[in-house]
């Protein structure tokens, strides 16, 4: 096993681990019941996947799914949750500015008594630690929140870049799912934070708690990497079967389409259209963004016909030149299986000569 992959993997999930923690620990701080502790031994989850990773792939990722995200998202999503619902009945009454000239002042003199009353260099370490935690205690709670939820998205990305990848997918393959997650993180963070500000929202739970359904149902895309690879063909893929032949052309394009419609702006234009028309809540934003997400919704509706009709043209001019429309992703044993009857034939005209020609060297002879 190679060092740097092993470091990698390690590394990663460690992350993953930390931050899973500090959400526990953000909401046994809020609900002052230590009972809430126990969300940490979803944890116990990861470090299984880790050992079963490190052994069985070497400590490499699989294919078109990645285990160890998808844990994550399972320590992690539950705290968050319980931070948003809690968030209906605690608001921030602190200015940011006070906030932060009380925390430095604080951090000054505690951290000067300690310099002075301590023994050594260990008492002064462990002393700012505790000055450093009870300061991080005292921040607004609703930054609290919206700093897990920004720091959970940038772990997701970081996180998929530093874990190892299998040999399936490629490091241009990787960059692109990247880009795709960069620009996917922030639309969900857009969505959660904009809608769940919205005063009349945090006062009906059950708005609440359906935009945290369509939030979570959103983050499923992450562990998936079907964004960027294409499904091979089997050999029994033929010109009858013209679905399978498209899903092995367009299996990228398709999953793209797929994922906006049915996981991410489908969803999100539906919750926001309900807000607008059945709760009457609007504002500038709300209606930008529904805007937007119609507008994305149409052009990858426009984008399947496109590929739709340019998939029906190719057939039909194939059909038309007498070709046997095959896959470009399918092997030649595949193509060749599929068009082995006309093969056969020619070789029986070659191999079998016609009878009467047969018979007139014997005559002469």
């Amino acid at each position: 096993m190679e060092l740097m992959v092993l470091l990698n993997a390690l590394v990663t999930r460690l992350l993953f681990v930390l931050h899973s923690l500090i959400g526990v620990w953000r909401v046994t701080a809020v609900k002052k019941e230590p009972k809430y502790w126990l969300l940490a031994l979803l944890n116990l989850l990861l470090c299984l996947e880790t050992g079963l990773t490190l052994k069985f792939k070497q400590g490499r990722g699989y294919k078109w799914f990645s285990p160890a995200i998808f844990l994550y998202l399972i320590c992690i999503v539950p705290s968050l949750w319980l931070l948003e619902i809690h968030h209906g009945t605690q608001y921030c009454g602190n200015e940011p500015g006070a906030v932060q000239v009380n925390v430095s002042n604080q951090d000054f003199n505690q951290s000067r008594d300690s310099s002075h009353g301590s023994e050594g260099t260990d008492h002064h370490i462990i002393q700012t630690a505790k000055v450093f935690v009870n300061q991080l205690s005292t921040i607004c709670e609703t930054v609290w929140t919206l700093a897990l939820h920004q720091t959970f998205l940038l772990l997701l990305v970081v996180g998929r870049w530093l874990l190892p990848i299998g040999v399936e997918i490629t490091r241009d393959q990787l960059s692109q799912l990247l880009l795709m997650f960069v620009g996917t993180a922030a639309d969900i963070l857009e969505f959660a934070s904009e809608t769940l500000d919205i005063e009349d929202v945090r006062k009906n739970y059950a708005l609440i708690n359906a935009i945290l359904a369509v939030w979570t149902w959103s983050m499923l895309q992450f562990p998936l990497d079907l964004a960027v690879q294409h499904i091979g063909c089997k050999s029994s893929a033929t010109a009858r079967r013209i679905p399978s032949l498209l899903l092995c052309r367009y299996s990228a394009e398709l999953w793209n389409i797929g994922v906006s419609l049915f996981i991410q702006d489908g969803p999100f234009f539906i919750v926001r259209s309900i807000l607008m028309g059945h709760f009457r809540i609007f504002n500038q934003m709300l209606v930008f963004f529904t805007a937007k997400n119609i507008l994305v919704v149409t052009l990858q509706l426009y984008r399947l016909a496109v590929i739709t009709l340019d998939f029906r043209a190719t057939v039909l001019q194939k059909s038309r030149k007498g070709e046997v429309c095959c896959c470009p992703c399918e092997p030649y044993e595949a193509r060749a299986h599929a068009t082995g009857h006309q093969e056969n034939e020619m070789k029986e005209f070659v191999a079998f000569p016609p009878k009467e020609e047969s018979q007139a060297p014997s005559e002469d002879h």
